[in-house]
């Protein structure tokens, strides 16, 4: 019976059979950027390179910030995922029925490693870190959203205690 070697894990040998990426990793230096701190979005991370993929995965690094909400965003066609990977978060949500100007915004706590679904056309925008340490969320789309379904408005709330 032959023994199979276990391989480390590198572009060069696995690229026959797929992609992947090191969310500990992730740096300017070697992927795409939008923004800078206190929110880094880093999109379709792993599906850049896979031809026509249906859904990207992209990263959104968000820093400690002051809890004021000064943009919001909703997707028309699309769902969207978060996936807070090392810590708790915060995240602010509005109806899809709302005007921005006439919104109620509700924040919700989310713990970190617990996937939230948001429904097509609800407004939201990137999450704020709870604590003072930078959070990883997991950013699940259909590729492209950020530029072909996405509509970003500029708004004013605040919610929580002043950092």
């Amino acid at each position: 019976m032959n023994s199979i070697q276990i391989k480390p894990l590198t572009y060069e040998n696995f690229q026959k059979y797929g992609d992947f990426v090191r969310l500990d990793q992730v740096s300017p230096e070697k992927y795409q950027r939008i923004g800078q701190p206190p929110v880094e979005f880093y999109p379709d991370l792993i599906l850049q390179n896979l031809g026509s993929p249906i859904l990207g995965v992209s990263l959104c690094r968000v820093f400690p910030r002051d809890l004021k909400i000064e943009l919001t965003e909703h997707h028309n066609y699309t769902e969207e995922g978060n996936l807070p990977l090392d810590g708790d978060v915060y995240m602010h949500v509005g109806l899809a029925t709302q005007e921005v100007e006439e919104m109620e915004v509700e924040v919700f706590e989310v713990p970190k490693l617990t996937f939230v679904r948001l429904k097509i056309g609800v407004w939201h925008h990137a999450l704020y870190a709870k604590g003072d340490k930078p959070v990883n969320v997991l950013v699940l789309l259909a590729e492209r959203t950020y530029h072909n379904d996405c509509e970003v408005k500029p708004c004013n709330f605040t919610f929580g205690e002043k950092r």
